[in-house]
């Protein structure tokens, strides 16, 4: 069953709101990854439909959202394809194929792995607060650990969580942090790069 409500809060930094439903008082918890439309963003005063579903500690929450007017679409929003996920996948395998081959110390494995690692739990963690509405991790943090290396760990937790995926000048920034350290990577194959790199860890 379909309702029809005013978005009469919207906090677009954290990504949520609330809808007071037609004929009712009561306020219903509405988060951006519910809307059809992700190209988009909510406004307080808009009216919406939506149907109604189960959150956390069994609150109802609002599901399928559409701005009236829209049909609400069950297809995927941008950013929830497979192809992202296996190029995180696909860039790991890379850099254990260079190791095993000798062409990286296993370090530089193990500092990936590590750092995504960390950036998938900062994703996790900054999702959690912001379905809170607890303090958020800055932007400049999660790009900075993507910058560092975890940027694989940050593709995945975008797309496993559902979060960052809406916002067109956050992944801006976040491509530019991939593409940033796959240059630096790529430069550590290159005979100054691999002399540093093994002067500094050695064979390990």
């Amino acid at each position: 069953m379909r309702y029809q409500g005013r978005i009469t809060t919207w906090k677009d930094d954290k990504g949520f709101g609330f809808i007071t439903p037609h004929g009712s008082r009561g306020q219903v918890f509405v988060h951006i990854n519910a809307f059809s439309n992700r190209q988009r963003r909510p406004k307080e005063g808009e009216i919406i439909t939506y149907e109604l579903s189960a959150g956390e500690k069994g609150r109802a929450q609002a599901a399928k959202v559409a701005f009236v007017g829209e049909k609400a679409r069950l297809s995927k929003p941008p950013g929830t394809g497979n192809f992202p996920l296996l190029f995180a996948v696909c860039f790991l395998f890379f850099v254990v194929a260079a190791v095993l081959s000798g062409k990286l110390p296993l370090t530089v494995l193990v500092f990936y792995l590590t750092a995504s690692g960390v950036t998938y739990l900062a994703y996790y963690f900054d999702k959690a607060a912001a379905l809170k509405s607890h303090w958020r991790t800055q932007k400049s943090t999660l790009h900075l650990f993507s910058l560092l290396g975890g940027w694989p760990g940050a593709l995945i937790a975008q797309r496993w969580l559902r979060h960052k995926t809406a916002k067109g000048s956050f992944q801006t920034v976040y491509w530019a942090t991939v593409i940033l350290n796959c240059i630096v990577l790529g430069w550590l194959f290159t005979p100054s790069g691999t002399r540093m790199l093994y002067s500094i860890f050695g064979g390990t």
